[in-house]
């Protein structure tokens, strides 16, 4: 079993949590993976399944809880919650545990923070070896569109329920809750359901005034900091290999992840069967399989 090792990194004040898996560093030429967990104001907690990794593949893992949430939680801070700050506490812990060369892997909103890295911060991707985008997307037009299309295959009242609120604002009632419960059971809750990993299952302390500021109160049409978040014009920007991995059945639909595989030259994509918003843990095993074997193609 790969050794742990927690710890927390100054950050503008507050205190980011880290968490890293194997040996901090290995003379085997692999370079260390990062997860950027979704949101905003998810926690790390999911990537723990990906601790095998680290024995599997002689290869450090490093998973942190970004500032608002899990560990590293924090509220009434609302200038805080903008892509620029989560951006630079990645640059941050790059440099505070010696990063020099590293992969990316990054879920949803982690996804998203990847493309902005290859796109806007070119100079600080030095030492990138490559990109995993899992479930996330280029544009938050599109991922609204999508939703909203999706919406409509829904039963009636739950389409009437969902278009109420986003009509009048009032984002509450248990007709609205129920709709969203179906909606994310379809896109985003684990096939795994009682059967997934504890890691997937323990209380979290979310971020939620992370994700209002930075989203919006609701999934479907975003409001806050990340509202105009588009890159799909600027895709063929990334220089980064990019290996793109999504579920059939995800928030981010065949569409939202083809438009990054045409845009990201090179960029190779896996559409997971069985998998819904999280396929290493939906599809962990063969996950596993082409995570390891896409690190090692381009370690050198």
């Amino acid at each position: 079993m790969a050794k742990i090792t927690e710890g927390y990194m100054p950050f503008k004040g507050y205190q980011t949590y880290y968490r890293i898996v194997g040996e901090e560093y290995r003379d085997n030429g692999k370079a260390p993976l990062i997860c950027l967990h979704g949101g905003p104001g998810s926690t790390h907690n999911y990537y723990e399944v990906l601790d095998n990794v680290a024995d599997d593949d002689q290869r450090m893992i490093v998973m942190y809880d970004q500032i608002g949430c899990g560990n590293s939680y924090l509220d009434g801070h609302p200038e805080m919650w903008t892509k620029e700050v989560w951006m630079e506490e990645l640059f941050a812990l790059r440099e505070y545990l010696g990063l020099d060369t590293c992969h990316i892997i990054g879920q949803s909103w982690g996804g998203m923070m990847q493309i902005c890295y290859g796109i806007d911060y070119k100079e600080e991707t030095k030492g990138v070896k490559s990109f995993i985008i899992s479930s996330g997307h280029p544009s938050s037009s599109l991922w609204e569109r999508e939703g909203l299309r999706r919406i409509k295959m829904m039963p009636q009242d739950m389409q009437d329920a969902i278009n109420h609120a986003l009509e009048t604002g009032d984002f509450t009632g248990e007709a609205y809750d129920a709709a969203v419960n179906e909606y994310m059971d379809r896109y985003c809750n684990y096939w795994l359901g009682e059967d997934a990993p504890e890691c997937c299952k323990r209380p979290k302390k979310s971020g939620s005034e992370a994700y209002v500021y930075g989203w919006g109160p609701n999934e479907f049409a975003p409001t806050g900091t990340l509202k105009d978040f588009e890159y799909v014009d600027r895709l063929g920007e990334i220089e980064i290999p990019s290996l793109i991995m999504s579920g059939i059945s995800d928030l981010c639909s065949p569409l939202v992840a083809k438009t990054m595989h045409d845009g990201i030259k090179g960029s190779k994509w896996i559409l997971w069967e069985r998998a819904r918003h999280t396929c290493f843990v939906d599809r962990h095993d063969d996950y596993c399989d082409e995570l390891i074997r896409w690190m090692n193609e381009h370690d050198a």
